[in-house]
């Protein structure tokens, strides 16, 4: 991507690029914009970042803002990333400095920060808007628009825009908002690395967890990343691990950035062996040194397979991606061949590749995790359940609870107050 696209960005054409994860096209747009800001060094400082960055996910913000900071280390530019999960204040405040060179971020903050008005975007000269068709799978394209409303004119900036598909409504978006960009696309045949080996297990739904464990039982000294489809089954296959002598941490879209990180630092220094995550986290996850990945479930989205083994096989190194086909997602194997344009080579199953003698239960919930009430056994209304005093014996009659409150004074009058209304 990087030899086609970079003399057309270096000449300040706008482009619209088909490229995945791992063809080096962070790369791509940060050279040719630090390169032209160079070049053309700001007039006055305002509130305008010169380079707009959006991002879908908070792990993409991260990961680019540390490329920016290695090739831009030598020329003293400023910038700043927003997103979600780490403080507000203190992002505020860095986003309201002036003569900021580069402002990345995902699209929920960088609004907040625009409509408190932390900064402005009526003299950014560059955009650049990285993998757009998750932008519309994640229901951010509402809030990409607004952004993109508020910029200057396309013709007065360059943009770039890179996605994995150059879909209708990718072009649509170009089209309507960039100046007539160049279009670049990289054939399927490059989707998937050379270096990386498949291997596809056709196991029921109720072996998986035991072939699992057959995998990293007989890979000892392997680093392993292995994706689930749901953030419930991604919790309980890390919990299961923990469980069965594998210590293993999960990441999902709901772990706060600090643990996320302090997660993907333990998994890159080499403390943590085996991490399982979401797709919300496989565009984020940047780590040499994979040794397999593991599709748990099989992936309903062909592109999402293509992310998930890229992160194996990295720097040159080789790398193994084995996936799972249960009976609930091999509808997904059809679609996933078709798009990488090969066959995933069938393995057989034996019995001695699944492990049966493991842990089944896991450790339940603290108590202070509980919401009191709610659900009990017996209730299946779905209300909160009405719990009874401490130390009370008393029984309700035919399912009511009984009147526990002092027994009034004074005659039955049959009135409901003291006036006899």
């Amino acid at each position: 991507v990087q030899e086609k696209t970079l003399p057309s960005a270096l000449s300040g054409k706008d482009i619209a690029a088909q490229a995945q994860t791992g063809t080096g096209k962070t790369a791509t747009f940060l050279i040719s914009i630090f390169s032209r800001m160079l070049d053309k060094p700001p007039k006055t400082p305002g509130t305008s970042p010169r380079v707009l960055i959006i991002a879908p996910t908070r792990e993409l913000v991260i990961q680019i803002e540390a490329e920016a900071k290695l090739l831009g280390k030598f020329g003293d530019f400023k910038l700043v990333s927003v997103y979600g999960g780490i403080d507000y204040q203190k992002q505020r405040d860095e986003v309201s400095q002036k003569a900021i060179d580069m402002l990345i971020g995902t699209p929920g903050r960088l609004i907040d920060y625009l409509k408190q008005k932390a900064y402005n975007l009526n003299r950014t000269e560059f955009l650049v808007i990285d993998e757009a068709d998750r932008m519309f799978d994640m229901g951010f394209i509402a809030d990409l628009r607004f952004l993109l409303r508020r910029l200057s004119p396309y013709d007065k900036r360059q943009s770039m825009l890179f996605s994995a598909t150059l879909s209708n409504r990718v072009l649509e978006l170009c089209y309507e908002h960039m100046n007539l960009p160049e279009q670049f696309s990289i054939t399927p045949e490059n989707v998937t690395v050379k270096m990386i080996e498949q291997e596809l297990y056709h196991v029921g739904k109720s072996e998986k967890f035991g072939f699992l464990l057959g995998i990293l039982k007989s890979e000892p000294d392997g680093h392993f990343l292995i994706f689930c489809n749901t953030r419930v089954v991604t919790d309980r296959v890390e919990a299961l691990l923990n469980a069965n002598g594998f210590p293993s941490a999960g990441i999902t879209g709901g772990l706060p950035q600090a643990k996320r990180m302090k997660v993907l630092s333990k998994f890159k220094d080499g403390t943590l062996h085996t991490l399982v995550a979401t797709d919300v986290a496989s565009r984020g996850i940047h780590i040499d040194g994979v040794t397999h990945v593991i599709n748990y479930d099989l992936p309903q989205d062909s592109e999402d397979y293509v992310h998930r083994i890229g992160r194996t096989a990295r720097a040159g190194a080789s790398g193994k991606a084995i996936a799972l086909a249960c009976e609930s997602y091999v509808h997904s194997l059809p679609d996933i061949e078709d798009y990488i344009k090969q066959k995933i080579p069938v393995i057989p199953v034996t019995d001695d590749m699944i492990v049966t003698e493991y842990r089944r239960r896991v450790k339940p919930p603290l108590k202070k995790d509980i919401v009191p009430g709610r659900f009990s056994s017996g209730n299946k209304s779905g209300r909160p359940a009405r719990s009874s005093r401490p130390g009370d014996s008393s029984k309700s009659v035919k399912g009511k609870t009984p009147y526990r409150g002092s027994k009034p004074k004074g005659p039955r009058t049959g009135s409901r107050g003291g006036s006899g209304k």
